[in-house]
């Protein structure tokens, strides 16, 4: 059993994957049993939660132990984790927060599995938003693309805004009111007939840019269900978007150069769609 208290207006099904990772992968078992009570009411829909309800998952030991992520590396500063698909990055914070300070470096889509960072103290956190944000760490991914590419490496330049009221972001070939410049460098690394496996860099990490971005050159990542290729991820019988965070690398982390130039790889490796 696991109680929290909400703190902002939500859905029940949002609420839960950014608190409560576990509680997220057997949400559908939970609500079918009834085994979700708000303020000491059994629940079975995804109802609308208001500040100070109290939520109690009565989860089992075994729904309870299962693993949200793998830890890659762990010192007094730094916790890197290897995060499961289908948890959300505050999800992993929430559960991590409750063995100690964690503060919440950078995130990843919930449904993108692989590696993600962690400070464990003020100095650290700021060192590493600050790495982040002058491009000072190396990103690297792997996905399965639409194999529609008419270069086998190619860098981007484009441009990104986010619609707010759609949770989605447009690119565009050029700069237009209220967009930001993105870079994304993308290789080819096997062609598999009408997708490929591809890797992606990014040098600038904006909401959504490899997702938004490969669908813009039309190839879309598989499994993609907001920019993807509906009859693809359907042949498939793909639903999460195959895509994983798998290497970062510190180059210019100021105040704890002994991690600048070590390399962190994901055990991940993009599920091999399967023709359905």
């Amino acid at each position: 059993m696991k109680s929290f208290t909400v703190e902002k207006p939500t859905l029940l099904k949002d609420f839960t994957d950014e608190v409560y990772p576990q509680g997220s992968f057997a949400y559908s078992q939970l609500i079918r049993a009834k085994d979700i009570r708000v303020n000491g009411v059994k629940v079975g829909s995804n109802i609308r939660l208001n500040v100070g309800d109290s939520v109690v998952y009565y989860t089992t030991k075994k729904q309870e132990e299962k693993a949200s992520h793998a830890k890659i590396f762990e010192d007094e500063n730094f916790y890197i984790a290897d995060k499961f698909s289908g948890v959300s990055s505050e999800g992993l914070l929430c559960e991590l927060k409750e063995r100690g300070d964690f503060r919440l470096a950078h995130r990843l889509d919930r449904n993108t599995c692989g590696l993600i960072t962690f400070a464990k103290n003020d100095l650290a956190e700021q060192s590493l938003k600050e790495a982040f944000k002058q491009r000072e760490v190396e990103k690297i991914y792997w996905c399965f693309c639409k194999n529609a590419f008419k270069k086998k490496k190619e860098y981007l330049t484009a441009y990104l805004k986010k619609d707010e009221s759609k949770s989605i972001v447009k690119i565009f070939d050029g700069q237009v009111d209220g967009s930001v410049k993105i870079n994304t460098e993308y290789e080819i690394l096997k062609s598999l007939g009408e997708y490929a496996l591809v890797q992606i860099i990014l040098h600038t990490g904006k909401t959504h840019q490899i997702r938004a971005h490969m669908a813009y050159l039309g190839c879309p990542v598989l499994g993609d269900e907001k920019y993807g290729d509906e009859r693809l991820n359907a042949k498939y019988g793909v639903k999460r978007q195959c895509l994983v965070a798998k290497q970062l690398t510190f180059k210019g982390l100021q105040n704890f150069s002994y991690i600048n130039g070590k390399t962190f790889k994901s055990s991940f490796v993009p599920e091999l769609p399967k023709r359905s």
